[in-house]
């Protein structure tokens, strides 16, 4: 056993297995205590409201310090929800030194105008971007650079908001993503992704999952050459991503996610001891020598969003622990709004559109036995 790390973030069950799987003895501190982010730590605590898929900052506070006492902690690894409140990353508690992205650099690479100015002097492409309101805002989207997983993005025409947006043209192509390890200096790609984005209630860009890795050698270069350029200019450190719009092999920068991001979830193997100890180690300046090493085919994941109110009885709870391609598992008795998380699923295959077409019969199989549940329960 090497100690104790601990992982915190809005979802942090990838976390939790890949360092498990180093043999860190973790603490697993999220929102939603999946029964399978319990299997893979030892404690685990909630740091905020599921429903208002926010991180609050006196449960983090709080959780943070009690994790600082764990026997041997080497630190704590911050994954998703820290976008819009970098300040929670600048805090210092005695004896749990952050292992990644402090505040400062998640703001100057998640700033609008710092991120796509420092685009334009680097000659990389990005879609048009404005800091007001376009006088015709067909064709602009309206997006929060404090949030994350495409909730916040909405057509410009459809939009009220004027305040805490930027407005960027709307680019036409494939949403994807790189996911690397960085020291700094220097970036190793672990892998590309196609992203699956699609609407969910009046949000019409939300992440749902993804499907990878893309093989693409032309791009792949493409991306190796831009992460050359923007690792240095903001100092990235550890796993992250970098999405962008793909048509061909041209892209359309968008944004950096400076920590883990979801498609993780598709490539821990990609090291032998896994993506969050590469993480570590790329926090502290050492990248893999080699390069990631992939199983042939493709794999994909796939989160299940409830379509009605319901709530997963027993049966149902025990039916999808035991299925080896149900993920982010609801204990007996959860319940869900319309549009909440229930679980994801995952397939693997040698064709990307078939691999689609299998994540989402799993994925209404699901709803369809939730369904069920709710028609026994009437």
């Amino acid at each position: 056993m090497r100690g104790s790390l601990v992982v915190a973030g809005l979802w942090v069950r990838p976390l939790a297995e890949s360092a498990t799987r180093a043999g860190w003895r973790v603490v697993a501190l999220d929102l939603f205590g999946d029964a399978d982010t319990w299997r893979a730590c030892a404690r685990w605590e909630r740091i905020g409201d599921p429903a208002a898929f926010a991180i609050a900052p006196g449960l983090l506070r709080g959780a943070l310090e009690r994790a600082s006492r764990e026997p041997g902690v080497l630190g704590w690894v911050a994954g998703s929800g820290f976008e819009g409140m970098p300040e929670a990353l600048d805090q210092r508690i005695a004896g749990l030194p952050l292992l990644g992205m402090a505040g400062e650099a998640m703001r100057r690479v998640r700033a609008p105008a710092s991120f796509f100015g420092k685009l334009d002097r680097l000659g990389l492409e990005h879609p048009a971007i404005a800091f007001q309101s376009p006088a015709d805002p067909a064709g602009w989207l309206a997006k929060d650079a404090g949030a994350s997983g495409g909730w916040h993005i909405r057509a410009a025409e459809d939009d009220a908001r004027t305040t805490g947006v930027y407005w960027q043209r709307f680019q036409p192509g494939v949403p994807m993503s790189v996911l690397f390890l960085a020291d700094g200096a220097h970036a190793r790609v672990v892998a590309l992704n196609r992203l699956l984005v699609r609407p969910l209630g009046d949000a019409p860009f939300v992440y749902h999952g993804a499907i990878g890795p893309v093989r693409d050698a032309v791009l792949a270069r493409r991306m190796e050459a831009i992460l050359a350029l923007l690792v240095p200019v903001f100092g990235l450190r550890g796993l992250a991503s970098l999405d962008f719009i793909a048509h061909g092999q041209h892209a359309w920068l968008l944004e950096v996610n400076p920590r883990p991001s979801a498609t993780m979830v598709l490539h821990d193997a990609a090291w032998p001891a896994g993506l969050v100890d590469a993480h570590v180690r790329a926090v502290q300046g050492w990248l893999p020598p080699g390069p990631p090493a992939h199983a042939g085919g493709v794999r994909g994941n796939l989160i299940v969003f409830a379509d009605r109110a319901c709530r997963v009885g027993a049966a149902l709870a025990a039916d999808l622990a035991r299925s080896t391609h149900c993920h982010d598992l609801p204990v007996a008795g959860a319940t869900f709004a319309p549009g909440e998380p229930v679980c994801s699923v995952s397939a693997c295959g040698s064709d990307q559109d078939a691999v689609v077409r299998e994540l989402d019969a799993r994925a209404a199989g699901v709803r369809a036995r939730l369904a069920q549940e709710e028609e026994l329960a009437a």
